[in-house]
């Protein structure tokens, strides 16, 4: 069986798939390196150290995430763009789970100042335009949204509402209903 040819790219993706498989924390260099066929030293030419493989998951991360914003909310405004933003992030954090878990630590500076990082950032102030919120605000805003979004999302993966009706495909819709009140009705005057 011939093997991929190691690169950067191809260790990361696998230690994506490997993440998403059986979680971040099963992500180590020697993991990666069994499931590629090679030594864990051979790995090194490619990753600097395992901090690097979970920031160049982060990256990967965000560059499919960008990737599902920006479909879900192409052509949309108001509650519609902010569902498709919502929407977006729940079934990445549902079908890559492993991914959407590093998006959850404490990334290096790369990742954060990445194309993929600010993407993503855009997209979230393209939706917020629609909004009368002003420029002040615009990151306690999305921090807001964000936390929102990142807070639910973790609670219903750990299970957290499996066990008090209703369902919480019923609490999703409501919190980003909610989320759009509050967006719509911002209080204005009080930039920060």
């Amino acid at each position: 069986m011939n093997r991929p040819a190691l690169t950067p790219a191809t260790v990361v993706a696998e230690a994506a798939v490997l993440a998403d498989e059986h979680g971040l924390e099963a992500v180590t260099l020697s993991a990666v390196a069994r499931r590629l066929g090679v030594r864990t030293p051979s790995l090194y030419s490619h990753v600097r150290d395992h901090a690097a493989l979970l920031d160049g998951i982060s990256t990967l991360a965000l560059e499919e995430l960008a990737g599902r914003i920006a479909e879900a909310v192409a052509g949309r405004a108001g509650h519609p763009a902010l569902d498709g933003l919502a929407q977006a992030h729940r079934s990445f954090a549902r079908e890559r789970p492993g991914r959407w878990q590093s998006l959850q630590r404490r990334v290096g500076p790369a990742v954060a100042a990445s194309d993929a990082a600010r993407t993503v950032a855009a997209l979230m102030d393209a939706v917020l335009r629609w909004y009368d919120i002003p420029p002040g605000d615009r990151v306690t805003v999305t921090r807001l949204v964000g936390s929102t979004i990142n807070g639910y999302l973790t609670l219903e993966h750990v299970g957290s509402f499996d066990h008090r009706e209703p369902a919480p495909e019923v609490s999703w819709h409501r919190a980003v209903d909610a989320l759009d009140t509050l967006l719509r009705t911002w209080p204005t005057g009080q930039e920060t």
